[in-house]
């Protein structure tokens, strides 16, 4: 049976590029597999300005699958990306989302901006804006690095924004938090949900940039988590 995969980037970094060794295996097996840019960054990032905020990110993914007439799909967020898919989850009919994955990625609760969750943003972010991106997720992975040559500035406004969250996400049939084992930063949420019978938690031996690190075991974790 096919499956419809939208992948949600992070912070800084963007680009059907960045999915292309997830997004590839998932399509090779028969799936449609959408991967947006959002507003500002990438190859849109001629339409960066302070007005864009964690709203416009939202929006940017909602309008793809209202336009596209898209349905029971697995809305995958990495890093940044936890908190679109959040708000994505209460724009969205009941129903339109089947399963939603984390991918090393904030999950935020009701009323959070990722300034809330993430202890060093401000040292990240200053006064800048946009925000430069930070260098310090490639390791010695050279890889990685080729990657993260390719990061746009990030509209300020997104890491401050609060999210309402009215129960949404919790009601999608099938939630899964991956965590990267060597990204401290996201051990807070394993540790919140490895008990949570309502989450599926997975694991993977690599740092932050899963996607690029190990894409065919993070395809495979994301197609398992469709639920089929």
């Amino acid at each position: 049976m096919s499956s419809t995969f939208v992948l949600v980037h992070g912070a800084w970094w963007s680009g059907d590029w960045w999915w292309r060794g997830v997004s590839e295996p998932i399509a090779a097996a028969g799936h449609r597999v959408y991967t947006p840019t959002l507003t500002g960054l990438g190859s849109r990032r001629h339409l960066l300005s302070p007005q864009v905020n964690l709203s416009t990110h939202i929006m940017d993914v909602v309008n793809l699958i209202q336009w596209e007439a898209l349905s029971d799909i697995v809305l995958v967020g990495h890093s940044y990306g936890g908190m679109v898919i959040s708000g994505v989850a209460e724009a969205l009919p009941a129903g339109t989302i089947r399963s939603i994955v984390y991918l090393d990625a904030f999950l935020p609760e009701d009323g959070q901006a990722l300034a809330d969750i993430a202890d060093n943003i401000n040292e990240v972010v200053g006064e800048d804006d946009p925000v430069a991106p930070p260098f310090w997720f490639a390791g010695d992975n050279q890889k990685v690095a080729a990657a993260l040559a390719k990061g746009s500035p990030h509209p300020r406004a997104c890491f401050f924004e609060k999210l309402r969250l009215t129960g949404a996400r919790d009601k999608i049939p099938v939630k899964t938090y991956v965590w990267a084992e060597q990204s401290p930063t996201f051990t807070l949420f394993h540790e919140r949900l490895k008990s949570d019978p309502a989450w599926r938690v997975e694991r993977l031996p690599c740092a932050h940039m899963a996607m690029i690190e190990m894409p065919e075991q993070t395809a495979q974790i994301i197609l398992r988590a469709s639920g089929e």
